[in-house]
C-alpha cells in the first residue's frame, strides 16, 4: 500500500513542478516582448542630389523610413575629417538648436578604386546626380534637417525641411 501511494504521489508533484516551470517561462518570454518594443527606433533619412546646368547642387528628400531597432554605434562627427564639397547633414530641434551632426562625403564627387595596369588607385569621379542617406535613433526633439555644403570660405546651405 505504502508503494502504491508513492508511486502516485511522486509523478503528480512532478506534473506540477514542470507546469509551474513552464508557466513562468511563459511570463518571462512575455516581459521580453515588451523590452523589444521599448528598445527603440531607426529614422532613415533618403536624399537625392543634382547638378543643375548653372553649377549650382539641389537636394531632394525623397523618402523618410522608421524601423523599429537600435543603434549599434551613434556616428560622430569630426571636423578633421571634413574637406570641400563634403556635405554636413544638422539634425534640430524646433527651436533651431543642433542636436545631432553627420558627415556625409561629397556624393557628387566620390572616391572609387581603379584597378590599371600598374596597380590599384583611387580616383575622384564626378557625377551629374548621385543618392545618400542618413541614418540616427528617433527622438520627437529631433524637427529639422539642414544640409550644408563645405566650401572654401564658409558652410553654403542648401536644403531645410521640417520633418
Amino acid at each position: 500500500m505504502k508503494n502504491l501511494l508513492n508511486l502516485c504521489i511522486v509523478p503528480v508533484l512532478l506534473l506540477f513542478s514542470f507546469q509551474k516551470n513552464s508557466a513562468l517561462g511563459y511570463l518571462g518570454n512575455k516581459t521580453s516582448g515588451a523590452e523589444i518594443r521599448k528598445e527603440g527606433k531607426i529614422v532613415y533619412l533618403f536624399f537625392r542630389t543634382d547638378k543643375e546646368a548653372s553649377g549650382k547642387e539641389r537636394i531632394i528628400l525623397q523618402e523618410k523610413k522608421v524601423a523599429e531597432g537600435k543603434l549599434k554605434f551613434s556616428p560622430s562627427f569630426d571636423r578633421s575629417e571634413v574637406e570641400a564639397g563634403d556635405l554636413i547633414v544638422i539634425l534640430s530641434d524646433s527651436g533651431g538648436k543642433e542636436i545631432m551632426k553627420q558627415l556625409v562625403k561629397n556624393p557628387l564627387h566620390p572616391e572609387m578604386e581603379v584597378y590599371e595596369k600598374e596597380g590599384v588607385s583611387r580616383k575622384k569621379i564626378p557625377l551629374e546626380n548621385a543618392e545618400f542617406s542618413v541614418r540616427y535613433s528617433y527622438s520627437e526633439q529631433i524637427q529639422t534637417v539642414r544640409i550644408e555644403k563645405v566650401t572654401e570660405s564658409e558652410n553654403q546651405l542648401l536644403f531645410t525641411q521640417k520633418l
